[in-house]
Formats: C-alpha cells, structure tokens, sequence
C-alpha cells in the first residue's frame, strides 16, 4: 500500500507497526493545574515522549481515571483559536469543550503540533489573505498555495497511545480522517463521539466546507444572529 502522507510505500501488519510504537517512550510526565479563560479550572497530568515518528513536541493530557476504552480527543494546535479566541474557527470552544468534558468524565486530550492542519502559523494566515482576497474557502486556499487540503497524519497520536495503554477508545471527533488513520496504525475506536457545533458569523462558511468537502459530522442546523 503507498501512503502519500509518508511519501513511500507501508505495510500494515503487526510487525512493523509494533516496531514503529516500540521506539516511542515517555521522556516526563508532571501535574499541571489547567484554568481557562472563563474561570474553569481543572488539573492534567501532562505526558511527553522522545521518539515520536514526526519529531514534534507534542503533549498527552491525562485526566483520571480512566475506563479501558478512555474518551480521547485529537486536538491539532490552533494558536489563533485556542489562544486568541479567533471566530475564523470553531477550534478554541472544541478545546474548552474537550478539557471540561474530560475533567469530568476522564479520558485523554493530545495537543498535537499541527497548526494550520499541517502547514504551519505563518502558511495558515497566508491562507487567510486569500481566503480574504479571493473569496476561496479554507481548503481552497491550501491549494491555492500549494498545499493538499490537509497534510496531519496521525501516526504519532498513535504512537503516543499505545505507549500510554489507549489501544481502545471513543474518538471525540467530528472528523472522519482521524478515525482511519488511527485504524491503519492499529488503534481500536469502537464510537467517535461529535462534539458541539460551535457556530458564528464569521465561521460558517468554514464549517460548511469542512462538511461539505470532508464529510465532517457537524450538525449546521441554527440560525446565526
């Protein structure tokens, strides 16, 4: 099988995706207090690793305890939305909405170094501009600079997962790429749970893409003031 995202050709059998998980340990794992901006405030044992197949600094985010089959999101860095409260995005309410769901229910967020679905900070506001200029929706724009539509792969989520014991889970997602990746590279999701519609003026067109053009499940059903 030829896996684009990794520019050469994989095999999906056991052997080598143990061998792939087998590299990856856990470098250091430290309780942080979380508050976000409207008060909440929870705690996170927080989890990095050395060895993860992309090289990113990416984070676990543990609150527990957990069941055998942990609710986890996948959440791809956003700066503009999780730190600066854009409405270009639905992606800060997502992690509001992930960290407190989490808090309570326990389960696993991984902050994934993925801005700009895989293209970086400074390609993402380019992106922006020519959304801006030309009237393009967001995976439009991509192309546009020569970007595909999306360019994360998830196999070191994956890695991150089996190394933590999260082989089995329920996916809080609404995007169907996740759910596939993380099958190819040996993570049982038995449910993907959605998360809220978090809808705006200034973000609906790009729901309706994410929708539309990827199959997102994103229920666009109200009305924006």
């Amino acid at each position: 099988m030829t896996d684009a995202r990794n520019g050469g050709t994989t095999t999906s059998s056991t052997a080598q995706k143990s061998q792939v998980h087998d590299a990856v340990t856990v470098r250091s794992t430290v309780e942080v207090p979380v508050r976000l901006a409207d008060g909440f405030t929870t705690s996170a044992q927080m989890t990095t690793f050395r060895g993860l197949s992309d090289g990113e600094e990416h984070l676990a985010l543990a609150f527990g305890p957990t069941s055998d089959t942990p609710l986890v999101r996948l959440h791809s860095e956003c700066l503009t939305g999780d730190v600066f409260g854009s409405a270009r995005c639905d992606c800060g309410p997502q992690l509001t909405e992930s960290l407190k769901l989490l808090s309570a229910s326990g389960g696993l967020l991984l902050y994934l170094r993925q801005e700009g679905r895989g293209i970086g900070l400074y390609n993402k506001l380019d992106a922006y501009d020519v959304q801006d200029r030309l009237g393009l929706d967001t995976f439009a724009a991509n192309r546009h600079l020569n970007f595909s539509d999306d360019l994360r792969d998830y196999r070191a989520a994956a890695q991150m997962l089996h190394v933590l014991g999260a082989s089995r889970l329920r996916l809080l997602s609404n995007n169907p790429d996740k759910t596939a990746q993380l099958r190819e590279y040996g993570i049982e999701i038995v449910d993907q749970v959605p998360t809220g519609a978090f809808l705006n003026e200034r973000n609906l067109r790009y729901l309706r893409a994410k929708v539309e053009l990827h199959g997102h499940c994103i229920e666009i059903t109200q009305e924006i003031a």
